[in-house]
């Protein structure tokens, strides 16, 4: 077996790998929020739209890839099924970042705003979800009408945006792509998120003062010293409260994106305006594959810290293992 045909078969086992925990973890996701009535919130409509993005993206990008790794060593379903998984990819990968911005300005809205804020009703909900579809579609859409393009990438067993031609038109879309599906979701985020911290700072402040005036260490029951920063930000935001939870999941998500996308988004960038002799076939592969990742990550952090989701999976699959945090457990990890 040649170098290349190893290589290939370890990308197709791994792209495997990823679409089954990726059709399971979003999967239950998807079940268990749809099943339980007391989860149809609006917020949640927006974690059942990613489960949703994540799982059509790897089943669309998953099993293509594991034929082409096992039964060629090149692209084998032509130029028109290139474009359309390469536009598929590029869609529903937008639609999770975007459903990640959401879900942070719906945090920011409920912290910062309270009831004064914005409330997301499940008719807006959906119009902001059809909007995201819209968005993501309107930015993906360009290279079918011909501003940019698509290309095989990496390996040669995957389709993606054609960031290695150097012609302006190819260039431009890149750029336009890469300030709509990468900068503007990432400043809208910092920009979401850096307001949280600021409130939390601010209620931290008020806290202490108001103890100070009461003659007490702290107006919060079993808070240590010795607590780091991160940990008393979490306490402010969550005393035994859901939605809490969901904002250390939301902020759990978005550094994973962050984390996860960038590499892309600098392998494309590099390819398009830096040195192209850094792009090897392997340097643009793994960053691609890094990036779908998210799919598998996403539902394994929901399961693990939304409480009212795993007494929801322990009740209707019980035969995962996973049962709802005992409050005395939740407590202790906080002490």
């Amino acid at each position: 077996m040649s170098i290349i045909s190893f290589q290939n078969h370890v990308v197709g086992l791994a792209y495997i790998v990823l679409w089954t925990i990726c059709l399971f973890g979003n999967g239950c996701v998807i079940y268990i929020f749809m099943k339980t009535k007391s989860l149809r919130t609006p917020t949640n409509m927006f974690i059942v739209n990613l489960a949703v993005s994540d799982l059509c993206m790897m089943t669309t990008q998953g099993p293509p890839v594991t034929f082409n790794a096992f039964v060629q060593r090149y692209w084998m379903f032509g130029e028109i099924g290139c474009k359309v998984y390469a536009l598929t990819g590029g869609v529903f990968g937008t639609i999770s970042i975007l459903s990640m911005v959401v879900i942070g300005y719906d945090r920011y809205n409920v912290i910062c705003k309270g009831f004064s804020g914005v409330k997301i009703t499940p008719t807006k909900a959906v119009g902001i979800i059809l909007c995201l579809w819209l968005y993501s579609t309107a930015v993906c859409v360009p290279p079918f009408f011909g501003w940019g393009g698509y290309a095989a990438e990496g390996t040669l067993i995957t389709c993606s945006y054609d960031y290695l031609t150097q012609d302006w038109n190819h260039r431009s879309f890149m750029l336009y792509a890469f300030i709509f599906n990468y900068c503007v979701p990432m400043i809208m985020v910092i920009s979401f998120y850096t307001q949280i911290v600021k409130a939390v700072v601010k209620h931290e402040s008020a806290l202490k003062a108001q103890a100070k005036k009461m003659n007490v260490d702290s107006l919060r029951s079993g808070e240590q010293q010795g607590d780091s920063a991160e940990i008393k930000i979490y306490l402010l935001l969550d005393q035994e409260s859901s939605k809490g939870i969901q904002l250390r999941v939301a902020i759990t998500n978005v550094m994973l994106w962050i984390c996860i996308w960038s590499p892309y988004a600098i392998v494309v960038m590099t390819g398009c305006f830096g040195n192209m002799n850094l792009i090897t076939p392997m340097v643009a592969a793994l960053p691609s594959f890094l990036a779908k990742t998210a799919s598998c990550l996403n539902p394994l952090v929901y399961a693990i810290s939304h409480p009212k989701y795993r007494e929801a999976l322990s009740k209707e699959i019980p035969c995962l293992g996973i049962g709802p945090k005992l409050k005395g457990t939740v407590s202790n990890s906080k002490a």
